[in-house]
C-alpha cells in the first residue's frame, strides 16, 4: 500500500512532462498487474480453504470429541479455537472485563446461577439459532435470545449403594432426612463460595426451606456432622466411599454421575455402584447457555457456529463429553445415559433474578453459619 501511494503521488507530477508520461504509464500498468495478481492469490487462498477463525470462550470442563470438532469446522468453513478460562464464574468475569475488545466470538457455559449478571453486563448480542424450536420453553430463560440454552444437568445427592446395603440403612429420599440422627457423619458437601455444585445444592435448600429457613436447616446439618470441602474433586474422589477410601457414603454430585461411574469403569458393570436422589425438590437444575459476544470478529460466522451448537450432531456429543443432557429434544441419548443417568421430575427452582440479587448475601450467611 505504501508503494502504491508513492507512485500515485509522483505520477501526478510526472504527467506535467511528456517525457515522464510513458514512464508513468508503464509503472501504473505494472501496479495494476500486481493488484490483479494479489486478487488472484486471495481467491486462490479462499478456494484452497484456508480458514477463518472462531474462538469459543468457555469453562475448563468443556469438552468436544475430535470427530465432532472436525465436523464443526467443516460445516462452518472455519477453524475453531477453544479458550478455556477457569470455572464458569471466572470465565464470565474475564468476558465482562474484556467488554468492547472481546477475547472470543462466542461464550459457552453461562449457567442459570449467573444468567442475570451475564445479561446485565451487556456483552451479548441477540441471535435465535436454527434449531431453537427443538428446545423446550422451560430452558429458554432469555426472551431476547442473547443467551440460548445448550445443555442441562441436575445437582443432587449421590449415595454409595453397596455401603447402604452393607450397613442395612435406608437411603435418604429428601433433604429433611439428612438432619436425622441415623445420617450423622454420612454427608459431604462442597462450599458454595468455591464450588459450582456446592452453590447449586445451597440453592436447592433455599428453594426447599425459603430464604428465611435455609440457614436453620444448615445449622442442623452442621450439628449432624456434615463435612464441607472446597470443591467437587475433594468431596467425590477424596471423601465419598464409592469413589475413594473416604468415610462419607453420601455426596453432593450430579444426577448423571452414576452413568459416568459405569462408563469410565475399568471393568464392565451390570449396574451402577451409585444412585442419585432427585425427588422431593432435592435436586437443583443447572442450565448452561451460549451466546455471541458483542464485537465478535465475524458475526455472520459466529451465527453459523451457534446454529451448529444446537444441531443434533453437536448436541448428541454432549452427554459423553461433559456428562450433562442436551437441550435439543431430537438428540438421541447414549445407552449408558438412558440406563443410569437421572433427571429430576420437579427440580428445585430459584429464579435467576433472585439468584443474582441474593447470591452474595446467601453465601455470606452460609459461611457465617457453617465455617465460623
Amino acid at each position: 500500500f505504501l508503494f502504491r501511494e508513492w507512485f500515485f503521488y509522483f505520477g501526478e507530477r510526472m504527467m506535467k512532462s511528456k517525457f515522464f508520461i510513458s514512464i508513468f504509464c508503464i509503472v501504473m500498468i505494472g501496479l495494476l498487474g500486481c493488484s490483479k495478481e494479489e486478487q488472484k492469490q486471495e481467491t486462490k487462498q479462499k478456494t484452497m480453504g484456508l480458514p477463518s477463525v472462531i474462538t469459543i470462550m468457555t469453562h475448563d470442563s468443556f469438552s468436544i470429541s475430535k470427530a465432532v470438532l472436525e465436523q464443526f469446522e467443516k460445516t462452518i468453513h472455519a477453524k475453531i479455537l477453544i479458550l478455556k478460562s477457569g470455572d464458569a464464574g471466572q470465565a464470565l468475569n474475564k468476558a465482562i472485563l474484556s467488554a468492547g475488545n472481546p477475547l472470543a466470538d462466542i461464550f459457552y457455559g453461562v449457567d442459570n446461577t449467573f444468567l442475570s449478571r451475564a445479561i446485565k453486563s451487556g456483552i451479548f448480542v441477540p441471535y435465535a439459532p436454527a434449531g431453537l424450536d427443538t428446545v423446550s420453553s422451560e430452558f429458554r430463560l432469555d426472551p431476547e435470545n442473547r443467551l440460548v440454552p445448550v445443555d442441562f444437568g441436575d445437582v443432587c445427592l449421590n449415595y454409595d449403594i453397596r455401603w447402604f446395603k452393607e450397613h442395612d440403612k435406608k437411603v435418604p429420599s429428601m433433604l429433611e432426612d439428612l438432619v436425622k440422627p441415623e445420617y450423622k457423619g454420612l454427608l459431604v458437601v462442597e462450599n458454595p463460595a468455591t464450588s459450582s455444585p456446592g452453590l447449586a445444592f445451597m440453592l436447592a435448600t433455599i428453594s426447599r426451606f425459603s430464604t428465611q429457613g435455609y440457614i436453620d436447616y444448615w445449622k442442623k446439618l452442621k450439628a449432624n456432622d456434615v463435612l464441607v470441602t472446597n470443591g467437587w474433586n475433594q468431596a467425590y474422589w477424596g471423601k465419598f466411599t464409592a469413589a475413594s477410601k473416604g468415610d462419607r457414603p453420601i455426596v453432593v454430585s450430579y444426577a448423571s454421575s452414576p452413568a459416568a461411574e459405569v462408563f469410565f469403569s475399568k471393568t464392565k458393570l451390570e449396574s451402577a455402584p451409585t444412585g442419585a436422589v432427585t425427588a422431593n425438590g432435592s435436586a437443583f437444575r443447572q442450565i448452561e447457555f451460549v451466546g455471541i459476544l458483542k464485537g465478535a470478529s465475524d458475526k455472520a460466522l459466529a451465527e453459523k457456529a451457534m446454529d451448529f451448537i444446537l444441531s443434533k450432531k453437536f448436541q448428541e456429543d454432549i452427554p459423553l463429553q461433559m456428562f450433562v443432557f442436551p437441550v435439543n429434544k431430537k438428540a438421541s441419548l447414549p445407552e449408558v445415559f438412558v440406563k443410569y443417568a437421572a433427571k429430576a421430575e420437579k427440580p428445585a427452582v430459584v429464579p435467576p433474578e433472585s439468584i443474582d440479587t441474593g447470591r452474595d448475601k446467601w453465601i455470606r450467611e452460609w459461611t457465617q453459619a457453617l465455617l465460623n
